[in-house]
């Protein structure tokens, strides 16, 4: 019975040294090979916990798209400093877009970070490396993202507040600093650390509005592509200039079930 145990334990020391030098390997190729593959021509840069996830998904299943490695990739925020080729890994190769090119007509691969939104060095690095990239922003009503978004932050253990002390510390915040809504270093950090502020949109998206022509932006109601996906992304492929293609697969990514908001504390929120 030891003997097997310890046959079991082998076994088991044998996979996880495995799946470290897979890793390693696949990564140290990615990496290596990331000259001779492509960059994204189209950004989707926000809003948190507004089906990001489920259109990422959508969109890697159209014939001529091809997703990057993964969702949230946050290079040119937090990881602008792992360089280009790092990001270049993380994309398909040159001869994937050939191949799609000959079979398909067209070819296009795209970054989802929804965190893209809240700071406009992003929206300035983002316009001076791609001038003619498309971008995409989901926006979901702003009372039901932040309280989606306290209820991940519950789930996960990042917080033990109720929803209602959260709201109220956050507006607190707001209101102490309100002297100082106009100054762009200070609402970088409060769009990343208040609840609340995450909802501003307008402050938002005014610099993207300001880097890019209008014709390259598309906001998207999150609530739409819930409820009539298929037209949102009819939407989306004109935006893109892709043909339409019927997406088989419409399941909603990182769904999560809680109970309903307290009526007076939605009422607070919208006289806010």
């Amino acid at each position: 019975m030891k003997y097997n145990n310890r046959i079991d334990n082998d076994k088991s020391i044998t996979k996880i040294y495995q799946k470290i030098l897979y890793g390693l390997i696949k990564r140290n190729y990615y990496y290596l090979s990331s000259p001779f593959r492509v960059l994204p021509e189209c950004f989707v840069i926000g809003v948190v916990r507004s089906g990001t996830t489920s259109l990422y998904h959508y969109l890697g299943q159209h014939p001529c798209i091809v997703s990057s490695a993964y969702d949230e990739l946050g290079y040119f925020d937090d990881n602008y400093h792992l360089g280009i080729n790092w990001y270049k890994s993380l994309f398909p190769t040159k001869s994937t877009k050939n191949k799609i090119i000959k079979k398909h007509g067209k070819f296009l691969t795209y970054d989802v970070t929804p965190f893209y939104i809240y700071n406009p060095l992003v929206a300035r690095r983002i316009s001076e490396s791609f001038p003619k990239a498309k971008i995409i922003s989901n926006l979901r009503n702003p009372i039901d993202r932040v309280y989606s978004n306290y209820i991940i932050m519950l789930q996960d253990g990042d917080t033990t507040s109720t929803f209602e002390e959260m709201i109220h510390t956050a507006m607190d915040e707001l209101e102490k600093n309100k002297s100082r809504l106009n100054d762009e270093a200070y609402m970088v950090d409060t769009y990343y650390e208040n609840i609340l502020a995450r909802g501003f949109y307008a402050n938002q998206l005014e610099i993207w509005f300001k880097k890019f022509q209008k014709e390259q932006l598309l906001m998207i109601p999150s609530e739409e592509l819930a409820q009539k996906p298929d037209q949102v992304l009819r939407k989306i492929f004109e935006f893109l200039n892709l043909p339409y293609f019927k997406i088989k697969d419409f399941t909603k990514q990182n769904k999560r079930e809680y109970p309903p908001m307290k009526d007076e504390t939605r009422k607070l929120l919208i006289e806010f």
